[in-house]
């Protein structure tokens, strides 16, 4: 019985050391105002969406068995940024005020996309890590993000370390 006990004891100390370092490697945002959920809600009826980006990649983003959708309002003061991360789904983006500063850990680059007030975009979600920043001096940006394919009372933003591609 002493034996299993040190193994039980061995493993959660090792799972806390893992959980540990993992939160040391996520980037953490900085200058948010505020990020409020707005509404949570589950479809009644099974929904299967699919968004058909019509760029030079021709990107379709499926999701298969919508779980639950999120409206969130974020507000990112000046300087501030999101921090690398991802969605479990989908995320529809309109910009209401300001201007975000969009950059995709996928870009050798580093590339920065810049939506204005009045614009949308779509974010693939399901793993695609990306960071967005208000690079102005003075005005807050206000977004509005509907989140598609969220587990049920689970979590819209999933953290992530720094991909290295941007050199901040």
């Amino acid at each position: 019985m002493m034996a299993r006990t040190g193994v039980f004891v061995s493993l959660g100390v090792a799972a806390v050391i893992t959980a540990l370092s993992g939160a040391a490697q996520a980037t953490p945002s900085s200058n948010i105002v505020s990020a409020t959920i707005v509404v949570r809600a589950s479809f009644v009826d099974p929904v299967d969406a699919k968004f058909k980006i019509k760029a030079e990649d021709q990107n379709v983003i499926h999701a298969p068995e919508l779980q639950e959708t999120v409206l969130q309002q974020i507000i990112i003061g000046p300087g501030g940024s999101t921090g690398w991360h991802s969605h479990p789904g989908p995320v529809v983006v309109l910009i209401k005020a300001g201007e975000l500063t969009f950059y995709s850990s996928e870009d050798p680059t580093c590339t920065p996309r810049t939506y204005l007030a009045g614009e949308a975009f779509i974010d693939q979600g399901q793993g695609h890590v990306h960071l967005a920043r208000n690079l102005s001096g003075g005005q807050n940006v206000e977004l509005w993000a509907t989140y598609f394919d969220v587990p049920v009372g689970g979590a819209i933003r999933l953290d992530a370390p720094n991909p290295g591609n941007c050199g901040f």
